[in-house]
């Protein structure tokens, strides 16, 4: 019997033990193993850098590229004073695609789930050129009782050659998925050139001479390399490939100002991929 007795309480203690240690472990699972697996979110912050490729489409409005190269043909006339012919839209919109290369780097701060930060990136076109041509003609009659002719014929064309962008960026981390926003500045650089020829007659019934012209004057200009600022903003995707590696995919939007009269803007999608520290 007091073998039995024995055995018993080693048979109660071992089980005491064994529930014991379940119990250490279950809590050591659940408790801490588990407060590590809600953490659904990777590591986005500190420095990032790599390279990016992607296809742009830019609208060129040419309408107002003309504007002054048709006031200056016009100046001390009549015609323009009352009219003014160099506000007339004389050459249309216009689209093109082309595709571009380039490197970007940046540095992220990371509170849990929220990730600022800024990135800088420049990128080269390939082709990236647009051009439009056209005439437009209107009778007019001024005060001093003359019917004008006019007619302005005018070629322009705008060719992107790269642009760089500084931009503010803010995400939402989950899993190996980090979406963002991001809204900056830019810096564009382009080749412009446009041409102008404004012909003007008239005719009037009472003034002395009574016909003048047509008078013909040309006008250009164009400039190479020439820098234009604009603003930028997009959406885009980090994903995590590997803990120190990312693939990138995002759409982003640039605005330019005005140059030479020519406003252009362009529409960007793009892949990247780039290595985190």
């Amino acid at each position: 019997m007091s073998r039995l007795k024995v055995l018993a309480i080693a048979g109660v203690l071992a089980a005491l033990s064994a529930e014991r240690a379940v119990a250490a472990d279950w809590l050591d699972d659940v408790g801490l193993r588990g407060s590590m697996s809600s953490k659904s979110y990777g590591h986005w912050d500190g420095l990032n850098f790599g390279v990016q490729m992607g296809v742009s489409n830019m609208n060129t409005d040419f309408g107002n590229s003309t504007s002054s190269l048709i006031a200056f043909s016009l100046r001390n006339t009549t015609v323009q004073q009352e009219f003014q012919p160099s506000s007339w839209t004389t050459l249309p919109s216009n689209t093109t695609n082309g595709s571009q290369y380039g490197i970007f780097i940046g540095y992220n701060m990371q509170w849990e789930q929220l990730v600022v930060g800024f990135d800088m990136a420049y990128n080269r076109m390939s082709s990236l050129e647009t051009a439009a041509s056209d005439s437009i003609a209107r009778q007019v009659t001024t005060t001093d009782t003359y019917v004008n002719t006019v007619i302005i014929v005018a070629q322009s064309s705008l060719k992107m050659v790269d642009f760089a962008t500084m931009r503010a960026r803010a995400g939402y981390a989950f899993g190996q998925f980090l979406p963002y926003a991001v809204l900056g500045a830019a810096v564009g650089r382009f080749n412009y050139a446009t041409t102008a020829t404004t012909t003007v007659s008239g005719a009037s019934p009472t003034a002395t001479p009574a016909t003048y012209g047509p008078v013909t004057d040309v006008q250009s200009s164009g400039k190479d390399n020439a820098i234009v600022a604009g603003f930028v903003f997009g959406l885009g995707m980090d994903v995590a490939i590997l803990p120190n590696m990312f693939l990138r995919g995002e759409w982003e939007f640039v605005a330019f100002a005005p140059v030479g009269g020519i406003r252009a803007n362009i529409n960007t999608g793009r892949v990247g991929i780039g290595v985190k520290f």
